[in-house]
């Protein structure tokens, strides 16, 4: 019963199997945040550095591609992705894991690290929720 109900699954999403939580590389989820609108990269150690976060985990935002609804939400260049829909990102397979969850509801939040402004002296980096409403003709 239980093969049956999987076999269903893969049938349902398309191809046998390849539902959200199937295999992931990181060439899909970049193509995922392209769909979604940015281009996106691991976030390493001189990346790190610059944004001063503890540790280098998330998604780095490097480009956000006008009028695509990471453009809408107010997603920015810089900005570190930690969060999809209440799923914890920290690397480029976990952000296509989620995002492949996500995209398919229309409706989803996106947790982001955003490096302190420097004009605003004493304010440190703060994690912003972007709500995310795909909109079809």
């Amino acid at each position: 019963m239980w093969l049956m109900a999987v076999g269903c699954w893969g049938l349902l999403s398309g191809t046998l199997l390849a539902g959200p939580d199937a295999e992931m590389t990181e060439s899909e989820a970049v193509r995922l945040g392209e769909q979604f609108g940015v281009v996106v990269g691991a976030v390493d150690e001189a990346i790190q550095k610059e944004l001063k976060m503890q540790r280098p985990e998330g998604v780095v935002v490097f480009e956000v591609i006008g009028g695509t609804p990471a453009d809408l939400a107010g997603i920015k260049v810089r900005a570190v992705i930690k969060e999809i829909d209440k799923v914890e990102v920290r690397t480029l397979i976990d952000f296509g894991r989620a995002l492949k969850r996500a995209l398919p509801t229309e409706n989803f939040t996106v947790g982001t690290y955003e490096p302190a402004d420097p004009e605003v002296q004493g304010v440190g980096g703060l994690i912003n929720f972007h709500f995310v409403r795909i909109v079809k003709d």
